[in-house]
């Protein structure tokens, strides 16, 4: 990612499952990949208290402009990007673990236009979207014509917003929770959708009204996630892929998801004033 004698700068902003995991293993392992902590943020900060050297640690948010940072990567909460993600976008590159909060445009916009302004990068990780990059191309190509995603997983794995998945049974079998755009899913499943928000931004003639979001819960699905992609292109082309991640019910994916995760920052090199799909 960066010659040794000049570390690339990581702010990790969220202290959870995935923030840990990037935490740690860019303190094992970061100075051969080319990174090095800048700092480390979360809203307890208790929890970081003997994992991350005292001087790393930031009490309040705002005081990320006091680092040298050269990539800033949130891993909590579409709010944080909502406050925050222009600012982060004035000083530094900007992973957004939480690209669901894109699907309001007027922070979409407000990105958009702090990359550009300040000569950022706005990087969106593909996690769970295989073949993101091949949709982002034919969408440019203006082949894209439709987009639909169907994700399912056991109803514990769903954190979903109001009522909607409240009165589930074990056993029940397949519900499905809601089909319609991802601009209308994403406030209703923020935590669960970031792949549906990945897809809408590689798809961004059809953005995240045009794209169409489903999510399932299915009772069976104990062991696995599945995430169905179906791209419709002009003349009849389409292509369908079914990837299915493995997550035993109640829990997020693994350390597969998280891998790629990584591989995502290892990609924040700097692409020029723009929305990068890595």
């Amino acid at each position: 990612m960066a010659e040794k004698s000049k570390l690339v700068k990581v702010g990790v902003v969220g202290y959870g499952h995935l923030g840990q995991y990037l935490v740690e293993r860019i303190q094992r392992e970061g100075a051969a990949a080319g990174l090095s902590l800048a700092f480390v943020w979360n809203r307890n900060t208790e929890r970081l208290r003997g994992s991350v050297p005292q001087e790393l640690i930031l009490e309040q948010l705002s005081q990320f402009t006091e680092r040298v940072v050269d990539v800033i990567v949130e891993v909590c909460h579409p709010r944080i990007v909502e406050e925050f993600g222009a600012q982060f976008l004035s000083r530094a590159h900007f992973l957004v673990g939480s690209p669901t909060a894109l699907a309001d445009p007027q922070v979409d916009a407000e990105l958009r236009r702090a990359a550009a302004c300040h000569g950022k990068t706005l990087y969106v990780p593909s996690g769970a979207l295989w073949g993101g990059q091949d949709i982002q191309r034919l969408n440019n190509s203006g082949g894209l014509k439709a987009l639909s995603i169907r994700m399912s997983k056991h109803p514990s794995c769903f954190r979903l917003s109001g009522d909607l998945l409240s009165d589930w049974t074990e056993g029940e079998g397949r519900r499905v929770l809601f089909k319609g755009s991802v601009a209308d899913l994403c406030p209703l499943a923020p935590n669960n959708v970031n792949t549906m928000a990945a897809a809408a931004i590689a798809a961004d003639s059809l953005g995240f009204a045009g794209v169409t979001g489903e999510i399932v819960s299915d009772t069976k699905l104990s062991e696995f996630h599945v995430v169905e992609v179906e791209v419709t292109g002009a003349d009849g082309f389409s292509v369908t892929t079914v990837r299915r991640n493995p997550a035993r019910a109640g829990r997020s994916p693994g350390t597969p998801p998280a891998a790629s995760f990584w591989s995502s920052l290892l990609c924040c090199e700097g692409h020029g004033g723009r929305v990068y799909l890595c």
